[in-house]
């Protein structure tokens, strides 16, 4: 049984600031060792629940944020960007049997802690078919397409909330409790690693490939808080817009769906002019 375990940093214990999350700064130092903390739990579990490899994907900013000199000897990690597949990478090969989504967060526009979309600001909202999509719901539209499950989400309160529209047999395990998008109730880490350790052990009974989901076409809307962004974004070939501020484009499968996103993000984020956005 192989677990490809995609890790954020948003959703990680005691993370609930920009600094914390935001690579070079002294807290964000501090932090790496919650989320290697976390991650290792996961591991540690879904090892005791019977996987016999875990590949962690580094899935958060320039994905160079885990310790990998404190991470678990039986588990291996892909770090670094530009993949195909960005924070699901790997899953395309046909030998992963289930995913889990460590650290993970709600989407652009919600209730949750550190809520974005791919950017930190910048999207104001992301909707697939109409249904609002977080990070963890685009990620899980790309697994279902190769047949492989989610099996385990970590995060706050809102995001196991929000996981379970688009993955309701996932075991999901809070380690904080939103107060606001930059304040929650944290538990310590000794006791948010006991609780995801038990979650992924219970989580691995669900490993299994599936038969492929083709839900396509999709169509992804994105809002962006200024006229300019919309503008930029159509840019991208198959892209239009569809409001002052929001485009749209459609894609025949989630894996044309998620890297024309990451296409649109990134000519967005180019277009981002400091202090007016």
């Amino acid at each position: 049984m192989k677990i490809l375990l995609s890790a954020d940093m948003e959703g990680a214990t005691g993370v609930t600031w920009p600094a914390d999350v935001l690579p070079g700064t002294e807290q964000w130092q501090r932090c790496r060792a919650f989320f290697t903390s976390d991650v290792n739990a996961a591991i540690a579990g879904l090892l005791d629940g019977g996987a016999d490899e875990v590949l962690v994907n580094e899935a958060h900013w320039t994905m160079r944020n885990l310790l990998l000199e404190q991470l678990d000897e039986r588990a291996r990690m892909l770090t670094g960007r530009h993949k195909d597949l960005s924070m699901v990478e790997g899953i395309q090969h046909g030998d992963v049997d289930g995913v889990a989504f460590v650290g993970y967060h709600t989407g652009a526009g919600t209730e949750g802690v550190l809520a974005h979309t791919y950017l930190a600001n910048s999207i104001t909202g992301v909707w697939v078919d109409g249904e609002p999509a977080s990070e963890g719901r685009l990620n899980s539209l790309v697994a279902a397409e190769y047949g492989v499950p989610v099996v385990l989400v970590t995060g706050d309160d809102r995001t196991c909330a929000d996981a379970r529209t688009w993955a309701p047999r996932a075991v999901g395990v809070a380690v904080k409790d939103y107060v606001s998008r930059y304040a929650a109730v944290c538990r310590p880490p000794a006791r948010t690693a006991a609780d995801i350790r038990a979650g992924a052990k219970a989580a691995a009974a669900l490993a299994g490939r599936t038969a492929p989901v083709r839900g396509g076409p999709f169509t992804v809307e994105l809002e962006f808080d200024a006229v300019h962004l919309a503008g930029a974004a159509t840019v991208v070939p198959t892209v239009e817009r569809c409001g002052e501020r929001r485009v749209r484009y459609t894609s025949d499968t989630m894996y044309e769906g998620i890297r024309c996103f990451k296409a649109v993000t990134t000519i967005v984020s180019a277009a981002v002019e400091e202090t007016y956005g």
